[in-house]
């Protein structure tokens, strides 16, 4: 078998960030249903836990197999491993095999901006962004954003908040999380990225500016979040489906529970990216995403599209 295999240099070198974003807006516009995507398995271990998402779009199909073992830091490793398996959807002949972690790092962001691009670069007022988290996801948010919205004039001021220290991050200040700079952070914040590993709400609602963009990728768990519930009262909220996010994003459903949210209140992304709904130019604006297994075919596909090896 002539498989291709991606390392993850190469998956995170293939794609830029805006061509990503239009990748998932085109399948969306081309009548991806999201709402089809089969739920992913999750099985604990004794080291942690594996997920399993499998997914076809159109000609293709895929599965991941991602691995988060929390004690990875202290060997020196990152808590998520993985590995991404391309197949031909009719014959599931095996395509590619691709760096499942730096699929995820690469895919993530382009979901999550696909909803707010447009937003972001309207006006020309700089952004000021904080991002709490140093791990991967945090550190794909901040290069998408440089990619997307533009560095120098346009994000003026980077700020990374962390729990437990980490590696430094190259052009963002580093605060410490609790501290009264980092809440003083937050409220000067027009672009807040919560990408960790929290189970509790990282800051309190009254440190959020009122027209923040809110971009929450940490928790795909219903009893984990990232944000206060109070947060979500009075905001635009996006999700890239309704029936997922109810089941799975904890910041979703204790924002529900607590009636700071109402269920049908939810935009989901495949009416932004058809036209059908809009991200509003003024007010608070929150994309709660948890990962779904068609955002990885898509973003496989993109890739191997560039590299003229799609089956």
């Amino acid at each position: 078998m002539n498989i291709l295999t991606l390392g993850a240099d190469e998956v995170l070198c293939a794609l830029g960030a805006d061509a990503a974003i239009d990748a998932i807006l085109a399948a969306l516009r081309g009548g991806l249903t999201p709402a089809d995507d089969p739920p992913r398995a999750r099985v604990p271990l004794a080291h942690g836990l594996l997920l399993m998402m499998p997914a076809q779009v159109g000609a293709d199909a895929g599965v991941k197999v991602i691995g988060l073992a929390p004690g990875n830091p202290a060997q020196g490793m990152p808590v998520i491993q993985g590995t991404y398996l391309h197949l031909d959807a009719r014959t599931f002949a095996p395509v590619a095999l691709l760096d499942g972690a730096a699929l995820t790092a690469l895919r993530t962001p382009a979901v999550t901006l696909a909803a707010v691009r447009d937003r972001l670069r309207t006006g020309s007022a700089p952004h000021r962004v904080i991002v709490f988290g140093t791990g991967v996801q945090a550190r794909a948010h901040l290069r998408a954003l440089r990619s997307v919205v533009g560095c120098g004039e346009r994000i003026e001021t980077a700020w990374v908040v962390s729990r437990r220290g980490g590696d430094p991050v190259e052009g963002a200040a580093r605060l410490t999380a609790g501290s009264h700079a980092a809440a003083a952070a937050l409220r000067e914040a027009t672009i807040v990225v919560c990408a960790t590993d929290a189970r509790e709400p990282l800051f309190d609602s009254t440190d959020l500016a009122a027209d923040a963009v809110v971009i929450a990728v940490g928790s795909h768990e219903r009893d984990a979040r990232e944000l206060p519930s109070d947060a979500f009262r009075g905001a635009s909220v996006v999700v890239e489906d309704r029936a997922t996010a109810l089941r799975e994003a904890g910041d979703i459903v204790m924002a529900v529970h607590d009636g700071a949210l109402a269920p049908d209140e939810l935009t989901e992304l495949v009416h932004i990216a058809r036209g059908s709904a809009a991200v509003p130019a003024e007010g608070r604006v929150i994309v709660k995403t948890s990962g779904m297994s068609w955002e990885d075919v898509v973003i496989a596909r993109a890739i191997l599209e560039r590299r003229g090896r799609t089956g």
